[in-house]
């Protein structure tokens, strides 16, 4: 089946929004947690040194280089294995199904970053304007 002219033409950019719209929403997290921004998303008991610590080291960094496309591939990894780590640690736990214990967002970044690691970063990115030169 042929996804036709407008797919050809836009699935690529498409990645791009994916990959930097997803970035974002994850830089978020790591932002809540080192930078206090946006207030409220840490909990008080939080410290550096501790899992949520370590999550939002993965959050801030690899959400910046997703955000901007450089090294996406290996971010994504990084992010991907992050999300899985968590959810079978902190989600998994508390029930099977994700939406009972919480988890479908971390889930749905992981395969998300998963996908990332396949299709790379899109024509809008750093590694498109990198492998150009």
């Amino acid at each position: 089946m042929s996804t036709g002219a407008l797919g050809s033409t836009w699935a690529p950019r498409l990645l791009s929004v994916l990959r930097t719209m997803t970035g974002l929403l994850f830089l978020e997290h790591g932002t809540g947690k080192f930078l206090h921004f946006p207030a409220g998303t840490v909990p008080p008991t939080f410290t550096i040194m501790s899992m949520s610590g370590y999550a939002g080291f993965f959050e801030f960094f690899c959400g910046i280089l997703l955000v901007i496309g450089l090294f996406t591939r290996p971010a994504a990894f990084l992010a991907s294995g992050m999300c899985a780590v968590g959810y079978f640690l902190v989600h998994a736990p508390m029930g099977f199904f994700p939406v009972l214990n919480h988890g479908e967002a971390i889930v749905l970044y992981c395969f998300v970053f998963l996908y990332l690691i396949a299709a790379g970063a899109g024509p809008w990115s750093l590694d498109a304007l990198i492998r150009k030169k």
